[in-house]
């Protein structure tokens, strides 16, 4: 058994990326592969599962593209986006959670299209996303209301993937 050793090889993308990390055994009698692990597997299922979460949120456009860019080169700056989206998404206040808190609220979510803004502060409580409730700014100024996620993805608003929350006041 003196002849055995034990490496580790890695793989790269042509972006220099880990894509998995493979441990061999070499033998008098020739290499077998005794572990293949795939680094980025269990941060991959977090991201596809984020994505899942995010679906009522995320139009499908954005989501293919999304979808795309996970096979990217920073792959793991999107997987690791879509995973603080989805806390974003589950732990910020439903329907009537900032009823009296006026410009104090957080607008935790930000659409855009064209010159048009959506700043989401409320979520709707229902399995299917229907509505919202936050500040919609056509260009006008802006107004608070009740919003629907659906028409905004319907007409191709996209979600802001680089939003920090801030108070309505700020914006």
């Amino acid at each position: 058994m003196r002849d055995q050793q034990t490496s580790t090889t890695e793989s790269n993308t042509a972006c220099g990326s880990e894509l998995d990390n493979s441990i061999t055994l070499k033998t008098q009698h020739g290499e077998k592969e005794i572990m293949n692990t795939n680094i980025q597997a269990a941060t991959h299922t977090q991201a596809i599962e984020a994505l899942h979460k995010l679906q009522g949120f995320i139009g499908t456009a954005q989501r293919k593209v999304l979808g795309e860019l996970f096979t990217g080169c920073e792959k793991q700056f999107f997987y690791d986006k879509m995973v603080e989206l989805a806390e974003v998404v589950s732990s910020m206040p439903v329907t009537y959670g900032t009823d009296g808190q006026g410009n104090q609220a957080v607008v935790h979510l930000h659409y855009f299209t064209g010159s048009c803004d959506w700043h989401i502060t409320e979520r709707d409580v229902e399995a299917e996303q229907r509505q919202a409730f936050g500040l919609a700014d056509l260009g006008y100024g802006g107004e608070l209301g009740y919003i629907s996620i659906v028409e905004l993805l319907q007409c191709g608003a996209e979600l802001d993937l680089y939003w920090t929350p801030k108070k309505l006041a700020a914006i």
